[in-house]
């Protein structure tokens, strides 16, 4: 095929300078024929116009129009019939997989060529891509704009954030929520994207707007399916129906493969995300973050939005509050397990261990688990609660649980686990003032344990004996000043009247020691 440039050089050059075909031939080095074909189409389009009289665009496109291959009766040679019905066939194939969930499973164009290579077809890469992609084509559908009434629907879904935390890079999962008439914007980071984290999302949520949309949006998640039925129905989780079921909203799930069908929030999720985190990426925690994110979905809803016809989402959310339903007490977000406490005293919950309380050894415990914490029952009663943690292996341990046998067997404090996990300042008032009667230690634990008093206590009386006769710090003196200090908190000044069992020798030792003290300051 000749170019629209060779084209117009062989037309002037016969037409105008007169040259002969055989001429323009030699010089362009083209085919006679090509020569003679085009000159002729030409004098053709021209006799044809001058005919008309009229000005034809048709006509005149004839007369310029470019050099191109007349293919209309040319077939594919080596895409035979049965190659096409095969790439048919792994094409439903592949439609049935992914109405099934299964569309990162589904063949890619260079499966079916070597596919076909392998069953002894011969047919070329680029010869598959071509027909897939026509036949791809054929099936795409069009879409059906929505109209959103106010506090109808609002829609969810989750997003990966990869964030540095305490000098840690961490993996977070942002929950996005996106009513679909306001395109308000709200997100909430979490450590896990399980059910407790799934309902705590939906209750911190409601209780920001102050009321509940009618209809909430999922995809295909875990947290909100429990099963497939079929392509078309799924079975929601326990946690979503008691969910639905507390705060009266319908729920419905977008088609397999179907993210368009929750549009607002699908584009919003890389919107806020990058929003929020393209400029600073560093926090010294998940909270920090999270107060990030707040800032920056509130800029967002703060500013006008073509979207929102250049309304403000804050503002129409406003309007949207009045249709929406009334909101309830916060819902409870615990996951209850059950967990085994072992020989040391701890239970393991997502490969971590905490202790509890030492006459539970070998109990079995009931938590309840919480995004951010974990609270241990036994026989309906709160014994413990831990912070959660997400690393794995770690021992949380808390000295005050261990009190019991460390007092039948007070050697072994010094080595234990528990007084690694504990509080640098308590590790080091035991080692610098009761590392050689670690008896004492733990009588004086158990003494603040009892009388419900903190450890900083004892911190503020051995800063006071310090002062006054540092070589008198014992268990005694230092029991002496806390109650000493209690009792001015509570506004009693003179210790002197305070009954005393007499059958408690520690606690008249005590008191004596109370007494000279209170001497000795006066």
């Amino acid at each position: 095929m000749i170019s629209m440039k060779e084209k117009q050089e062989v037309i002037i050059r016969h037409y105008r300078d007169g040259d002969p075909e055989r001429k323009i031939s030699r010089e362009l080095k083209l085919n006679r024929g090509t020569v003679r074909r085009y000159l002729k189409e030409y004098q053709l389009a021209r006799e044809n116009l001058k005919s008309a009289g009229i000005t034809d665009e048709t006509l005149i496109e004839e007369v310029v129009k470019t050099p191109k291959y007349n293919s209309e009766n040319r077939g594919r040679r080596k895409l035979t019939q049965e190659i096409n019905a095969e790439i048919d066939r792994l094409l439903e194939i592949n439609e049935q997989k992914r109405n099934r969930g299964l569309h990162k499973q589904a063949m890619k164009k260079i499966d079916i060529f070597e596919h076909l290579c392998e069953k002894g077809y011969d047919i070329g890469y680029t010869t598959i891509c071509n027909t897939v992609r026509e036949k791809e084509n054929k099936r795409k559908e069009a879409f059906i704009r929505q109209v959103y009434q106010p506090g109808d629907v609002c829609e969810f879904d989750w997003g990966e954030v990869k964030l540095e935390i305490e000098e840690r890079w961490q993996t977070l999962y942002m929950a996005v929520f996106t009513p679909a008439n306001s395109n308000y914007r709200y997100g909430i980071l979490f450590q896990r994207q399980d059910t407790s984290s799934f309902i705590q999302a939906h209750v911190i949520f409601f209780q920001h707007i102050g009321g509940v949309y009618h209809t909430m949006v999922y995809d295909n998640m875990r947290v909100a399916i429990r099963r497939f039925v079929d392509p078309t129905e799924k079975e929601p989780t326990q946690a979503l129906l008691k969910l639905s079921v507390y705060y009266q909203f319908k729920f419905r799930f977008c088609n397999i493969g179907k993210g368009n069908e929750k549009g607002h929030v699908e584009r919003n999720v890389e919107f806020i995300r990058r929003k929020a985190f393209c400029e600073v990426d560093s926090f010294t925690s998940v909270e920090s973050a999270n107060l990030s994110l707040q800032k920056t979905c509130n800029r967002l809803n703060t500013r006008y939005n073509c979207l929102n016809n250049g309304k403000k989402a804050i503002d129409l959310l406003a309007v949207e509050k009045q249709y929406l339903l009334e909101i309830m007490p916060p819902f409870d977000c615990g996951e209850m397990e059950q967990c085994k406490a072992d020989k040391y005293s701890v239970i393991t919950y997502r490969g971590n261990r905490y202790s509890v309380p030492d006459h539970l050894a070998g109990k079995i415990i009931d938590v309840k688990v919480y995004p951010e914490k974990l609270v241990c029952y036994y026989e309906n009663n709160i014994i413990c609660s831990h912070e959660r943690r997400y690393g794995s292996n770690g021992w949380y341990i808390e000295l005050d649980h261990y009190l019991n046998t460390l007092r039948i067997k007070p050697g072994a404090l010094a080595g234990s686990q528990a007084m690694a996990s504990a509080p640098d300042e308590v590790r080091k008032i035991f080692e610098k003032y009761f590392s050689h009667v670690p008896r004492d230690f733990i009588e004086l634990l158990i003494f603040l344990r009892d009388n419900d008093y903190d450890f900083n206590r004892v911190i503020k009386s051995i800063k006071k004996l310090n002062d006054i006769c540092p070589k008198n710090i014992s268990l005694d003196t230092v029991k002496a000043l806390c109650m000493q200090d209690s009792l001015l908190t509570s506004g009693i000044k003179d210790t002197s009247h305070i009954e005393v069992d007499n059958e408690d020798q520690i606690l008249n030792h005590s008191r004596k020691q109370l007494e000279e003290l209170n001497m000795l300051f006066n």
